[in-house]
């Protein structure tokens, strides 16, 4: 325990060292939640993280001292295969800015054999950035996840469907990230994925109508590759 306060207090110092206050205002224009940001950037915190790959008890740490970039950090340095569920649980109610949110779905939870069940699950939850999250990690999914089968997918699309008129700025866009990750697997995905963002698109809804005809534009240029025998999988 005694050494790893001291590896805390050290990556702390560490963290501190590289601050920078006068970034805080143009990240705050991002809409980065900054209330207890440092200003580092995201290159300096992986370069930080080198140093600490799979240091499980101390991303544990990391996360508790509720430091924007430490918990960023925790998300880089942990390992995946001794991530929980309940960890997991604990993790997302913590979110509360959308790179953090994104950061930590991207660099972690879609590594653990519990991420489809957890993008399932969050996806249903009223919480602006838990529900981001489920999303997200839909995203990352479909994008990461190559050895996934069609069937793991398929029955995101409901959910897609059904949280497209949730007029939040941070969950429109991650589910518009979602439907279109999903598509840019293979064919027969894209024209599923096609098939819901029009029936989408007839929603009363104008987060609905954002998302699809983002979603469209993008998805009708890959399904014509797709039929050109260029496969991105």
């Amino acid at each position: 325990m005694e050494k790893a306060e001291s590896e805390l207090e050290k990556v702390l110092s560490q963290l501190k060292s590289q601050a920078r206050p006068e970034n805080l205002p143009a990240l705050s224009k991002f809409g980065i939640n900054t209330e207890k940001a440092l200003g580092i950037s995201i290159p300096v915190l992986r370069k930080i993280a080198k140093d600490h790959k799979k240091d499980h008890l101390l991303a544990i740490e990391l996360w508790k001292t509720d430091i924007h970039e430490a918990r960023i950090l925790a998300s880089m340095i942990d390992d995946f295969s001794l991530v929980h569920e309940k960890q997991m649980d604990l993790w997302v109610k913590d979110f509360n800015s959308w790179d953090l949110c994104d950061q930590v779905c991207f660099n972690l939870f879609r590594k653990t054999p519990f991420a489809f069940e957890k993008a399932m699950a969050w996806t249903e939850e009223e919480d602006e950035f838990v529900r981001r999250a489920g999303f997200v990690l839909i995203a990352t999914l479909a994008v990461h996840d190559k050895k996934a089968d069609d069937e793991r997918f398929t029955p995101l699309f409901p959910l897609i469907e059904k949280h497209s008129n949730d007029e939040r700025n941070f969950v429109k866009k991650a589910v518009n990230w979602a439907l279109r990750q999903i598509g840019k697997r293979n064919e027969k995905l894209c024209n599923e994925a096609i098939a819901v963002a029009k029936r989408i698109k007839e929603m009363d809804s104008k987060s609905a109508k954002w998302i699809a005809g983002n979603a469209l534009v993008e998805l009708n240029k890959k399904v014509s590759k797709f039929g050109k025998g260029n496969d991105a999988r």
